[in-house]
């Protein structure tokens, strides 16, 4: 639970939900726009995520600070689930099922164990 008392821990979780929230526009936001050019949507795709990268570089590079790369992997991992759960309800309209919860469950899992050394 230390390590969740750096500063260095809360920018990086910042900086990695901002980019995750970016990231998942680019990634899953042209599914509301199947009507328009697929060279368009990826197009603005690369735009979004070019906002994503300015915030994901230095939430590693200062996550990496008090964190290993598996740690951060892991941890931005969890952030993606919890991202994408709220963007595919709200912005998707798309219901998560339990097998849906449950593999988010155990992601959570790996998250603690990698986080809390030595298990």
């Amino acid at each position: 639970m230390l390590l969740f008392k750096r500063p260095e821990v809360l920018i990086s979780i910042a900086l990695l939900v901002a980019s995750n929230i970016f990231m998942t526009f680019a990634w899953y936001g042209h599914l509301k726009f199947k009507h328009k050019a697929l060279w368009l949507v990826i197009f603005v795709s690369w735009g979004i995520a070019f906002f994503e990268y300015c915030l994901q570089v230095p939430a590693n590079r200062i996550g990496s600070e008090v964190m290993t790369p598996a740690q951060l992997k892991v941890l931005q991992e969890v952030i993606t689930f919890v991202v994408f759960g709220f963007f595919s309800v709200l912005y998707l309209k798309s219901a998560l099922t339990i097998n849906d919860g449950l593999a988010f469950a155990l992601i959570v899992v790996a998250v603690g164990v990698s986080l809390f050394q030595p298990f």
